[in-house]
């Protein structure tokens, strides 16, 4: 079973990305990522800043005081509610809430399609409480694939595309407008001046559950594999960065 609908890429897929359908080892890992890191915040006030349609969402509000998912598709929400509560349609770059509001902001794979990053990092951090944390995912530059696919010709061409995330930003930008991939700098200095500390910065590798499926010896060698390698400098290959972020107590 594929985690993708049979159906043709629309405009939406195009530029937001598509969301988790189903769960499998992979967002199962993510889930233990957030929940360690989380700490006893995960039993406060969350936010899911696009929460697609509600996978991590209808998990991690399950001991929470309050969790509120929000997505700028209002399609996905409408999809999602129908055994969510607390949805919000809104962007991430002019999030609808007080300052000092949430003891948890999770960002999965989000970042990379917004039309501002900076301003989506930005009102993440001022909507958090002090001590509060900011987890996100995002996709990592040194990957060997673009996982977004690109567009060449006039057209959406879905799949993994091999060394685009390699080339120059001129004609990398040109394949991949729709989606951004991130060095440890580009990511560094979209928290430039804000009051927070780094808890934790890696890079991980993804599951390669669509592998398992079809060829369950590779697939499981290859997540055994690239799990010992995140343990080394070769992480910089990983598929995505994790980044635990804090705001600053003062």
């Amino acid at each position: 079973m594929s985690d993708k609908p049979d159906r043709s890429f629309s405009e939406r897929a195009f530029l937001r990305g598509e969301p988790s359908y189903i769960w499998r080892a992979g967002q199962e890992r993510r889930l233990e990522l957030i929940r360690r890191w989380g700490e006893d915040r995960m039993n406060g006030i969350l936010l899911e800043n696009g929460c697609g349609l509600g996978e991590y969402h209808s998990r991690i509000r399950q001991n929470a005081r309050l969790a509120i998912g929000l997505d700028v598709e209002f399609s996905r929400l409408a999809e999602a509610g129908k055994s969510l509560t607390d949805l919000v349609c809104a962007a991430g770059e002019s999030l609808p809430f007080p300052t000092n509001a949430f003891d948890l902001v999770l960002s999965n794979e989000v970042i990379e399609h917004v039309q501002n990053d900076r301003k989506a990092v930005q009102e993440s951090v001022r909507v958090l409480k002090r001590k509060g944390r900011l987890i996100l995912f995002c996709p990592n530059r040194g990957y060997p694939f673009e996982t977004h696919g690109v567009y060449w010709k006039g057209n959406y061409h879905f799949g993994n595309k091999p060394l685009v995330n390699y080339l120059p930003n001129k004609w990398r930008n040109r394949l991949a407008p729709h989606v951004r991939a991130y060095t440890k700098g580009n990511l560094t200095a979209l928290f430039e001046g804000l009051p927070v500390d780094f808890i934790h910065r890696t890079i991980i590798f993804g599951a390669y559950d669509n592998i398992i499926q079809k060829l369950p010896g590779v697939g499981k060698l290859l997540r055994t594999i690239t799990r010992f390698l995140e343990k080394t400098p070769l992480r910089a290959l990983g598929l995505s960065h994790f980044w635990v972020v804090e705001k600053q107590a003062h």
